[in-house]
């Protein structure tokens, strides 16, 4: 009798083991979050990443009762902030702001990557935005076919600055490359903001942005905006021609941006994040202000932000076996 209670008593501690470890990973969300989240942003301040967490990340904590704290980690276009959030505890208090440089590119261009791109789960997609490319007011090019002109008859003499190697920036002007066969100095920074000073500036000439960082530049005529890298105009820059309609072609690009965790992220975290980002998204002033920066709402399900990664990763991969990206 004895040994049999002795028995039933270890069984009931295995099961109320099982059942606190897993609450301990975060099997359930009714009580997260608990204490304030930490949203790496992996490049500078000012950027349309930093601009677009801010925002998203006030209304999170308006919703949730706690803080949302934007944490800049720029570095190795965007690897040093990636890296953090790729080998975090997944608690669901450490989240990244995705994009392509750190998430998709940086680790399919490095040979010895530190993380991979299945390093993240992917819980929403919040959009995109067709890249531009700007210029200093005083280079002399004003559209896409002048540029071309120009830096076929400057070869090496054009400083095209992007937010690190490996960005969405940097595979803008991969494209650009390609589909012209200029040649063009890169001039790599720690993130948009820093290049786009220098655009201002005239340290630098060109680079790929988009009008989420570069709205008050182009506002003022900082900058001018020579030409749009997707395949229509946009509706911020009506009069702007677009690379294609210019005789440029497949060199249209675009920078995305999502909410990633850190791999096994219990999915009552993934489901509860997606859903409050899912409804901010919604919110007039939110849209609004999104709009204004021209970035296109995605939204949806964490398996449909987990698919367009997936395809992004592999538009990358063909680039690099053609040899339009040099992996280091």
């Amino acid at each position: 009798m004895f040994r049999k209670l002795t028995l039933t008593g270890a069984a009931l501690m295995v099961g109320l083991f099982a059942t606190t470890s897993a609450s301990a990973q975060g099997g359930s969300a009714s009580n997260y979050p608990s204490r304030p989240v930490r949203w790496v942003v992996p490049f500078t301040p000012g950027a349309s990443n930093d601009i677009i967490a801010r925002l998203i990340g006030q209304k999170l904590s308006e919703a949730v009762g706690q803080q949302f704290i934007v944490d800049n980690r720029p570095g190795a276009g965007g690897a040093v902030g990636a890296e953090t959030v790729a080998k975090a505890v997944p608690d669901g208090y450490t989240l990244l702001l995705a994009n392509p440089g750190p998430s998709v590119n940086t680790p399919l261009m490095l040979k010895k990557p530190l993380y991979r791109v299945e390093d993240f789960t992917n819980i929403v997609f919040i959009g995109y935005a067709p890249l531009l490319i700007l210029a200093n007011p005083k280079f002399p090019p004003n559209n896409p076919k002048e540029l071309l002109a120009y830096a076929k008859a400057n070869p090496g003499k054009v400083s095209w600055g992007s937010s690190g190697n490996g960005s969405s920036l940097h595979i803008g002007l991969a494209l650009f490359q390609a589909a012209t066969n200029v040649d063009v100095v890169h001039v790599p920074y720690k993130g948009s903001g820093p290049a786009l000073i220098d655009t201002v500036s005239g340290q630098i000439q060109v680079m790929h942005t988009t009008t989420v960082s570069a709205e008050s530049q182009i506002k003022s005529g900082r900058v001018k905006v020579i030409g749009v890298a997707s395949a229509k105009r946009i509706a911020l820059l009506p009069d702007v021609p677009t690379l294609a309609e210019s005789g440029i072609k497949d060199a249209e690009a675009i920078v995305w941006f999502g909410m990633s965790g850190p791999p096994k992220l219990p999915r009552a975290i993934v489901e509860k994040l997606n859903g409050q980002v899912n409804r901010i998204l919604t919110l007039p002033d939110v849209k609004q202000r999104l709009d204004q920066l021209g970035l296109e709402v995605a939204g949806g399900t964490p398996e449909e932000f987990d698919a367009f990664v997936k395809k992004e990763a592999s538009k990358v991969t063909r680039l690099i076996k053609a040899g339009l990206l040099k992996t280091e």
